[in-house]
């Protein structure tokens, strides 16, 4: 209260608000073209910082970020091409919903899910930095190992349709996310002596062919298909849904404010979680993947939950919680601060003015995304025949832009020819792509483990978090293969009675 002055002063200026503003437009915008994620936007727009005050410089990247984060399920929802990585879970029902004639509902869903979790995962940066970021510090490898393996689990429950191909297709995620020189000894991994596979696999191409080049080849296949309208301008999300699905966003919020809060996990992680808690716990579970406002508002609540608590750790210890608080870091270091304990004894006054102008930011992006469902959702209204060449045309061009490289179009291509055997076969894409994120998470945490504890396999064991995480682990798994048993004890049943 001493600082309270001092904290309306230095926030309330005309260039924090223009920041804030310009930073969520610009977030939105760039979040939902294909291949250009918020990272991207962040890194290009921190030079123009440079010259700014550090609150309005700081603000305008945090803006860029969120808006980044909503963006993303635009044209996941219209096109079924996620403008983010985070944004490919919203698609499993958005899209559904968008084919159905309701994609101006489940672009509402999104917007509201995600303004409800970002103000929620304010509340935390404000109210519990200190005490969930000492949470976090506990976290060794072995506590992320076990919550990775927790994580994996819900590939089991995200294979709607036969658990055998979802499991499949997760291994084949784990599998490819392998490509690459080994981090330890440098050896080349399944790069079949090419030198463009020694970097890895890009994730944007992949993510690109997955999703996007499929609905294009299945088109082209099937030659002269009618247009149907969209209905992007139809009846928007009412009242009483929203209530049904708050429990699930409030879920999803705090799973993104858990994972957030924990450096290196990540948004997507946090997205596929909380649609997979949903899902396990919605009344209309059988629904979720063919068009359930419930999976949008759940996944675009964990995704965005996660992006004021990863500032958490940032403000608080100093470690930034993902690739877009390091180039925040950045912005910190640029003009003079440094992000730690000291920093609330020493700038309290601008720790508090950069919590105005953050909690002022799911205001803005509210309005903006309002503002952006009136005019993005047009794009379900373009006929096919004109849409698909545009969505090819971004799709290449999001996949070059990632590195200026021909051989991740080619990639993009490769992985798009993957993604139509998938839905030809009824293969879940979902568990390949969890796989594929999580796979070389999964494995740098175990080597650190058993490098940690000299290869003795107690350091798994070691404390109450590795425990609960265990028992997190066995149970998901159990639940999963009961439910499985219990619908091949009835199917024969069903079959009979039918």
């Amino acid at each position: 209260m001493e600082n309270f002055s001092e904290v309306i002063h230095l926030f309330f200026t005309l260039e924090n608000f223009l920041a804030i503003a310009v930073g969520v437009v610009i977030g939105v915008v760039v979040g939902s073209i294909p291949g250009l994620t918020a990272t991207m936007a962040v890194a290009l727009a921190l030079p123009f910082t440079f010259s700014m005050q550090p609150i309005a410089a700081i603000l305008l990247l945090v803006g860029i970020y969120k808006g980044g984060m909503y963006g993303g399920s635009i044209t996941a929802i219209l096109i079924r091409t996620p403008g983010s990585p985070a944004s490919a879970c919203t698609l499993l029902d958005g899209y559904p919903m968008a084919q159905q004639g309701h994609a101006k509902k489940a672009l509402k869903a999104a917007l509201y899910s995600s303004v409800i979790a970002d103000f929620i995962s304010n509340i935390a940066l404000i109210f519990f930095a200190a005490y969930l970021a000492k949470i976090a510090l506990n976290f060794g490898a072995p506590e992320f190992f076990w919550l990775i393996c927790f994580s994996l689990t819900i590939i089991i429950s995200l294979a709607s349709g036969s658990m055998i191909k979802g499991l499949m297709a997760a291994l084949l995620g784990i599998l490819l996310s392998m490509v690459g020189l080994d981090d330890v000894f440098g050896s080349q991994r399944l790069t079949f002596g090419s030198y463009n596979l020694m970097d890895s696999i890009s994730f944007i191409p992949l993510l690109i062919g997955l999703f996007a080049i499929p609905e294009i080849i299945e088109f082209y296949r099937k030659k002269a298909v009618p247009h149907i309208k969209a209905k992007a301008s139809g009846a928007g999300l009412a009242f009483s849904e929203l209530k049904r699905c708050m429990s699930s966003i409030v879920r999803g919020s705090l799973i993104g404010v858990i994972i957030g809060a924990i450096p290196g996990t990540g948004a997507t992680a946090a997205a596929f979680i909380s649609y997979s808690d949903a899902r396990r716990r919605s009344p209309n579970k059988a629904n979720f993947g063919k068009g359930e406002v419930e999976g949008v508002a759940a996944a675009e609540a964990g995704n965005n939950g996660v992006a004021g608590a990863t500032m958490i750790p940032l403000l608080s210890l100093g470690i930034p919680g993902d690739v877009i608080t390091a180039i925040i870091l950045g912005a910190f270091m640029v003009h003079g601060l440094t992000p730690g304990p000291l920093m609330f004894q020493e700038n309290l006054s601008l720790i508090y003015a950069l919590f105005m102008g953050i909690m002022l930011s799911s205001v803005i992006l509210l309005v903006v995304g309002n503002v952006a469902i009136k005019y993005f959702s047009l794009i379900a209204d373009i006929p096919k025949p004109i849409l698909f060449p545009i969505v090819l045309m971004f799709c290449v061009y999001g996949a070059y832009a990632v590195n200026n490289d021909t051989f991740d179009v080619g990639l993009m291509l490769a992985f798009g020819v993957l993604g139509y055997i998938f839905n030809r076969a009824a293969i879940p894409a979902a568990p390949f792509l969890i796989g594929f994120i999580l796979g070389p998470m999964f494995e740098d945490n175990l080597r650190r483990s058993l490098l940690i504890g000299s290869n003795d396999l107690s350091i798994f064991v070691r404390g109450p978090i590795t425990w609960f995480f265990i028992a997190l682990t066995v149970g998901s798994i159990g639940l999963a293969f009961y439910r499985f048993w219990e619908a091949r004890r009835k199917r024969p049943i069903t079959s009979k009675t039918s």
